[in-house]
């Protein structure tokens, strides 16, 4: 008790601020990729002979949205319950004995706040766990590292997968994926013996609170979360296949597991509206650029306010569990 009060009570550091210019390299990314839409676009609406509002208020018009709804929402849905698997999963591994129907709440509330900062919503989950099971913040952080270095190279060699699979197809620029997941790959050796004590050096960082999970990680520990999200992918695979007809652009199951893995890799690129990955669909599919820039703005901007207004029906038990008296003991 006394310890978790310590912790508690613990001088909060103060946050060290952003340098401006990080701040803006989004905001520059995202201006970039609609510049070069916005040339496209327009391109594709001239040689209609038509604006480029009306060019893209008739390819909105003929999309069957009610198909689109019933296949979208369902495939949200499902990735909120395996998201919140995984969360429960490495907490459970590395922090404490929580249930899994306990974190649907404070997982579903995240969603809300990861619409404006995906870091905010990962301290919501910290506060929660820290609240609720004295767990201090610095180890829950490290499970949320854990949780996001496992993200990216399941996002990268998927990727890498893709590119390899579709290497003939897709623009020249994406043919340096496999080699920044190779680059990936070596880091990882070292990064995981580091973790593991094979060296000894550095003992001081390797010792920092924010690297509990990863001191504590085993090989295996990787791999089942790798394994545990790729359901998702293949889901994505059909869903997306089946949506992207609806815009009237057809291509098969095999075609868009090449595909979804790099514009997945890119939409992880900071910055509003996922514009990395609206841009990659334009890139992959040039013969129709307005289909699929309007289909990659529904996707991917659908998937997050869906995931956030899931979050609501959850916000009122996920207050309550943060800032509601805590239950007397049995």
């Amino acid at each position: 008790m006394n310890a978790s009060r310590a912790v508690a009570q613990a001088p909060i550091a103060p946050r060290r601020r952003v340098s401006l210019w990080v701040r803006l390299i989004p905001l520059g990314i995202t201006a970039v990729c609609f510049a070069v839409l916005y040339t496209r676009l327009n391109s594709a609406a001239a040689a209609q002979g038509t604006g480029l509002v009306a060019y893209l208020a008739g390819i909105f018009a003929h999309v069957s949205w009610s198909q689109w709804l019933a296949m979208m929402v369902p495939y949200c849905v499902f990735y909120f319950l395996v998201d919140t698997l995984v969360l429960w999963r490495v907490i459970n591994w590395f922090n404490a004995s929580i249930a899994y129907k306990d974190l649907i709440p404070v997982r579903g509330s995240s969603y809300i706040l990861s619409i404006v900062n995906e870091q905010v919503s990962k301290g919501a989950v910290a506060l929660y766990l820290h609240k609720r099971a004295n767990v201090p913040g610095w180890e829950v952080g490290s499970s949320m590292l854990f949780i996001m270095v496992c993200e990216l190279y399941y996002l990268l060699g998927w990727a890498t997968f893709g590119v390899l699979r579709q290497w003939t197809k897709l623009p020249p620029i994406f043919h340096v994926i496999p080699w920044i997941a190779l680059a990936a790959g070596a880091f990882f050796v070292i990064f995981f013996l580091f973790f593991n004590g094979r060296f000894g050096v550095l003992e001081t960082l390797r010792d920092r609170p924010i690297f509990y999970a990863f001191r504590q990680a085993k090989l295996w520990h990787y791999g089942l979360i790798v394994a545990m999200r790729t359901p998702l992918l293949f889901a994505a695979v059909v869903i997306y296949t089946l949506a992207l007809r609806l815009f009237g652009v057809s291509t098969g199951f095999g075609e868009m597991l090449g595909y979804l893995p790099v514009i997945f890799f890119g939409a992880a690129t900071p910055g509003p509206m996922r514009s990395v990955a609206i841009l990659l669909w334009v890139l992959l599919f040039p013969e129709k650029p307005g289909e699929m820039a309007a289909f990659g703005f529904v996707q991917h901007n659908f998937f997050i306010l869906f995931n956030g207004a899931m979050g609501l029906l959850f916000l009122r038990r996920a207050m309550r569990d943060l800032f509601g008296a805590p239950s007397e003991p049995a």
